[in-house]
């Protein structure tokens, strides 16, 4: 069985359908029936549509920005899909989240390679972002499970004016890009592609731009005769076969705020419009970067709302909606099991675009698993370590703690379900048809800071229904890789990067309400 997987591009999708998890008596419960909910959010026009002053939601400005009273933060709307879509397209649960994972071991591979730094695709950080409005950007949010990825999309408004385009979400990379015309060979996409042409707002960044000079060129660099008119060409790499190139360019993006009808449009925001774009995008129009580099969305935006942002994850195969919020949430900040571990520093320049976290180690019923503490370690080299990461769908654990972590689930899962034998990828996976809860080991993260995540069943389970099989949803990457706490295991908490006290916050929540 091939234990080696990797996180493909980050996209707000997932392709697979969690079953509803409720804790009780001495593990946790997984439970075989799912609820659902209407969609929360805001009503957008159609893909591509064109926005007049009536806007998005009535108010949206085309020609400026909005005159807006400041609130705490701003908060993006996420949806996800459900599985009855996925179905839809053809694909069961089990299809659709075993490709997950193969596009995951594709998406570990490039993470691998940009630690070692060998190539490019990492931009600088920006160590002094501006000061920060106190105000809150909210954005919508999709699951992929249509389109048969494990990532998730955001919904954004590009150029002047304003058109809709769905951009996957990904804190393991920085460069913002879409696909843009002309297309010399693109992937498919829902709706067009970006088109300069059609936008008062775009603008080159030039070849003599010092902001060239934080992306990767193409393999066959064009010269830079004219430094303050020739375009600035780029390259990123994501995986294999997976990769976007064209210009760097500077557009408005227009994102909500959370006062009632009110907008803003933020100028000047470096992206990469992408005319050569290939790989595992599925149906994306292109990728929203919030790594920590300077080019990141996160970064860029920092003038707007500060040093924080936060997502809260409905359960994957959910058709209810979920928010990604850019500033300080109060009601997350007040929450009572709001937990905070630290970020710690990477050994290597090249990482400076991941999350990194000290893990210290891994309770299995309530037991604290028997793994050396140097698995945890980041090398000089900048490999090993742990991220947190939204584009990836599984967790990932170096080798030597994956074995351990799998075999203290068979040793101490209830014998009347019966192991399933060479199911693919995933291990162990269980026979419980029939079973309307599964009692499985609670399963827990503790940090070095004392910091502990206690994840409820439906985080680290999966169902694999009609087949009546649930697996772990846990995997190993090589004895030097990092470690990494995908997208599944984050579903309902809200989790918040605050990146001016240097810390991971995490709190569960229903986050079809947030």
């Amino acid at each position: 069985m091939t234990r080696l997987a990797v996180r493909s591009l980050v996209v707000l999708f997932l392709t697979v359908a969690s079953p509803f998890l409720v804790a009780g008596g001495g593990g946790a419960k997984l439970n075989a029936s799912s609820s659902s909910s209407p969609l929360y959010g805001i009503e957008f026009p159609p893909f591509n549509a064109g926005v007049a002053d009536g806007g998005c939601d009535g108010k949206l400005m085309v020609q400026g920005m909005e005159e807006v009273s400041r609130s705490p933060s701003l908060k993006l709307h996420m949806t996800h899909r459900s599985a009855a879509e996925a179905a839809a397209a053809g694909r069961t649960r089990k299809e659709s989240f075993l490709d997950s994972a193969g596009k995951d071991v594709a998406r570990i591979h490039t993470m691998l390679r940009r630690v070692a730094g060998a190539g490019g695709g990492r931009a600088a950080t920006n160590s002094t972002p501006r000061r920060a409005l106190a105000e809150r950007i909210v954005a919508t949010v999709e699951s992929g499970v249509a389109v048969g990825s494990g990532e998730y999309l955001v919904d954004l408004y590009v150029g002047t004016p304003p058109r809709r385009f769905q951009m996957i979400m990904d804190t393991g990379s920085d460069l913002n890009w879409l696909q843009c015309a002309p297309c010399l060979d693109c992937f498919e996409q829902r709706g067009p592609v970006f088109d300069p042409a059609a936008s008062l707002s775009y603008r080159n960044v030039t070849c003599g731009d010092p902001r060239c000079g934080l992306v990767a060129p193409p393999t066959a660099p064009r010269a830079c005769r004219r430094p303050h008119s020739d375009p600035c060409p780029y390259y990123y790499w994501y995986g294999d076969q997976s990769n976007t190139t064209g210009d760097l360019a500077l557009e408005a993006f227009t994102v909500n705020l959370t006062a009632p009808g009110a907008s803003r449009r933020v100028d000047d925001v470096v992206f990469g419009c992408g005319h050569s774009n290939r790989g595992l995008f599925h149906g994306a129009a292109g990728l929203l970067g919030l790594g920590r580099g300077a080019l990141s969305f996160a970064s860029q935006l920092r003038a707007v709302y500060g040093h924080a942002f936060s997502y809260c994850l409905v359960d994957h195969g959910s058709s209810v909606g979920s928010k990604i919020v850019f500033g300080d949430d109060d009601a997350l900040l007040g929450h009572p099991r709001l937990n905070y571990t630290a970020f710690a520093p990477s050994a290597a320049a090249a990482a400076d675009t991941f999350y990194y976290v000290q893990l210290k180690g891994v309770l299995v019923g309530g037991e604290k698993l028997n793994i050396s503490p140097s698995t945890w370690d980041v090398g000089k080299d900048g490999s090993g370590g742990t991220i947190i990461d939204s584009g990836t769908t599984l967790s990932y654990f170096a080798e030597p703690a994956y074995e351990v972590i799998r075999r203290a689930f068979v040793e101490r899962m209830d014998k009347a379900y019966p192991l399933v034998a060479d199911f693919p990828v995933l291990s162990p996976c269980y026979n419980v048809s029939g079973v309307e809860r599964v009692e499985v080991p609670e399963f827990s993260l503790l940090f070095a800071d004392g910091a502990v995540w206690d994840f409820p069943a439906e985080n680290y389970f999966v169902r694999l229904d009609p087949d009546g099989i649930m697996c772990l949803a846990v995997l190993g990457t090589p004895r030097s890789a990092m470690s990494i706490i995908g997208n599944f295991q984050q579903q309902n908490f809200h989790v918040l990067y605050d990146l001016q006290n240097n810390r991971l916050g995490f709190a569960p929540r229903r986050c079809a309400e947030v």
